[in-house]
């Protein structure tokens, strides 16, 4: 029996040429599409409907405009044009089996055909992708469908607080462009919960408490992806949300959220609203909420360069670590550790151009770093790469600077190629160097920037180090 053939299956012979595998591994469907239209004849039409894509979205993508970055919607055109799954950093697809060679042993999930580490991360990050969805599928707690009027017991909240947790693992391993639609699905699903059904007073704030945990949850993704305007209103309800359940430490926690997108445009702004984050959560709140708050408030007082208020800030952190008594925290700060402190600590040196403090730490924290956490990873390296070239360490900059590069790779997140793009205009003044030539190159290939003109390759007169 042969494997059913898709009618915009991508010949062979295409399929492997530099410029289709080039734009598959960039995940640039635009550049796919065009050349599937012009070399193997498949119209946009039948792509369009062989991907769920509206057809005027599939001309839209072709000529530049817009991007695919979902895990769903690239495992479609994956299976549509069949495209192996290695190939996007997917697990195998189902049909590739069915078109391996009689006697040819299929490759189990995860493993690669070449040596570079780049590929080898992506593709295990894609095996870890696909499992952590399958998992996760079937280790939520059902709940029953309610109707309006229908009575909410008081045990609700904890199965939707329990399901709210599982699902937040996924963070770990995909970006905000993957996980924004289902976070948002869920705060939406109990919205509708409180709004429809009946419940006594002590489960409705409960039921708040979980709709505030959940609207953080959406915003965090749709700031992953890069959709500011939605993140401000989900943390906003959801201080909202919070207030009215009478939950400070989520309800600071909102507020904390809120600064790290202020500090970006309104510096002012920003340090206020985490310095007004932590009030809200207060002396009482657990130790691991206090080490995050204060963690996000000595990165406010970085980015507006206070070093002293910095220190403080960090310091508090490292203190309500220590007052940890052994007691479960909040699974929504269960993550905040010493080496993420650590970390933290980092990047404020980083920001305040201080490379000697910010190296030591963070070279020795991501050694102990998993790949797998890609975009945290390639985020936490470009800062590193960042203070390697203010100690004018270019190599060494280039260096990680490139390892970060992999690893964003694939990742549905917009912030870690937007982390790197300053340094890399930096390092552009020095393209005589092999490593950063190389690196400028692979750059431009993953279209991370728009090239602007400080891109260009000068022998001199390029923009200076930073001081």
């Amino acid at each position: 029996m042969t494997a059913y053939e898709t009618p915009t299956a991508l010949p062979r012979a295409l399929l492997n040429r530099a410029d289709m595998r080039a734009a598959i591994t960039d995940h640039d469907f635009g550049t796919v599409f065009r050349l599937a239209r012009a070399e193997a004849g498949i119209s946009y039409s039948k792509i369009a409907a062989e991907c769920g894509i509206k057809p005027e979205r599939v001309g839209a993508l072709a000529r530049g405009d817009g991007s695919v970055t979902t895990f769903e919607k690239i495992a479609t055109i994956a299976d549509a044009l069949r495209i192996p799954g290695h190939m996007l950093g997917l697990a195998p697809r189902t049909w590739e089996a069915a078109e391996q060679p009689p006697g040819h042993p299929a490759l189990p999930a995860g493993t690669t055909g070449t040596t570079r580490d780049g590929d080898s991360a992506v593709r295990r990050r894609g095996f870890f992708k696909a499992s952590a969805v399958a998992g996760l599928a079937v280790g939520l707690p059902e709940l029953t469908p309610l109707t309006t009027g229908r009575r909410v017991g008081r045990d609700t909240p904890g199965r939707l607080r329990q399901r709210t947790a599982r699902l937040r693992r996924l963070d770990d391993v995909l970006g905000g462009g993957d996980t924004y639609r289902v976070y948002l699905g869920e705060y939406q699903a109990t919205k509708a919960v409180i709004r429809a059904a009946s419940y006594t007073e002590q489960t409705g704030r409960a039921l708040l408490s979980v709709l505030a945990e959940q609207a953080q949850q959406a915003g965090w993704a749709a700031f992953d992806a890069g959709e500011h305007a939605d993140a401000r209103g989900l943390y906003e309800a959801s201080h909202q949300a919070a207030t009215e359940a009478g939950d400070s430490a989520l309800a600071g926690n909102a507020l904390a959220f809120l600064a790290y997108q202020r500090i970006n445009g309104d510096l002012s702004a920003g340090v206020e609203t985490a310095e007004q984050s932590c009030r809200t959560a207060g002396p009482d709140a657990p130790p691991g909420v206090r080490a995050l708050l204060n963690e996000r408030l000595a990165w406010a007082y970085a980015v507006a360069g206070h070093d002293s208020e910095t220190e403080q800030a960090l310091s508090a952190a490292q203190v309500a670590l220590n007052d940890s008594d052994g007691t479960p925290p909040p699974d929504w700060v269960a993550w905040v550790d010493r080496d993420e402190l650590r970390i933290m600590t980092g990047r404020c040196w980083t920001e305040l151009r201080r490379p000697l403090r910010a190296v030591s730490v963070l070279e020795d924290v991501l050694t102990r770093y998993d790949d797998t956490h890609a975009r945290d990873k390639s985020l936490y390296l470009s800062w590193l790469a960042e203070s390697y070239l203010v100690a004018r360490e270019v190599e060494q900059a280039a260096t990680v600077a490139s390892r970060a590069l992999d690893l964003s790779a694939g990742v549905a997140s917009v912030r870690p190629r937007q982390r790197l793009e300053p340094t890399l205009r930096q390092l552009s003044a020095h393209c005589d160097l092999p490593a950063v030539a190389e690196l400028l190159e692979r750059a431009r290939a993953l279209q991370v920037s728009p090239r602007p003109a400080g891109w260009s390759c000068r022998s001199s007169g390029g923009t200076p180090l930073p001081r």
